[in-house]
């Protein structure tokens, strides 16, 4: 069996990103909270205490919604698309995640900010919230989950351009560690115009700022 991995899947943004396939295997409930068991029996508690005997069963429970884009192709959110003769930018700011850094399993969360500029297709505004959703949903780095997204926009809308910000707070940062509350963690990813064009890379930004600053 080949083990090559998609530059997504190593984590790697060289080249062209690809969008993993989405992994069919169900979420193994009984070993997830077989595994919890063990965890808390490695740091010195009694998993079999009254306080902790439905706990293996309530993290099974999280981890199966955390990771729940695992199992999903986000690609199916931009399939519906509708025909209209606008060439401007689309802009959502503000849509709130909630993912999980691979590195130590701890969450990320933030706000993500997506623009394009239609070539003759546009989208639900919902569903770009409902991408963002699906690709949150996964261990990964925040710059993986940037890229994906800018990516399967710009190959499934056929775009003129595609613009993804990202900003978010790591608890991996700031609750172990360094210990730094309040660092905040931005990444971008540009696309076709807004990659090629200083103009509309400018404009970009200033609709996503806005009043922020």
């Amino acid at each position: 069996m080949s083990t090559d991995t998609t530059p997504l899947e190593r984590g790697s943004l060289d080249g062209e990103c690809e969008v993993p396939e989405a992994k069919q295997t169900p979420v193994d409930m009984q070993r997830l909270e077989q595994a919890v068991r063990e965890i808390l029996a490695a740091v010195g508690e009694d998993p079999a205490r009254e306080g902790l005997l439905e706990t293996p069963g309530r993290v099974a429970r999280m981890y199966a919604e955390l990771f729940s884009g695992l199992h999903e192709d986000p690609r199916q959110y931009l399939q519906k698309v509708f025909t209209e003769k606008y060439d401007e930018v689309v802009l959502v700011r503000d849509i709130s995640f909630n993912s999980m850094c691979e590195h130590h399993l701890l969450p990320f969360m933030g706000k993500a900010h997506i623009g394009y500029i239609p070539n003759g297709k546009v989208l639900g505004l919902s569903k770009l919230a409902r991408v963002v959703e699906s690709v949150s949903r996964r261990p990964q780095v925040q710059e993986r989950m940037t890229e994906e997204i800018a990516h399967l926009l710009e190959s499934e809308l056929d775009a003129k351009g595609v613009a993804v910000v990202v900003e978010a707070t790591h608890t991996c940062m700031t609750i172990r560690g360094v210990r730094k509350p309040g660092s905040l963690c931005v990444t971008s990813a540009m696309k076709g115009l807004f990659r090629t064009n200083q103009s509309s890379r400018t404009e970009i930004m200033q609709l996503i700022n806005g009043d922020r600053r």
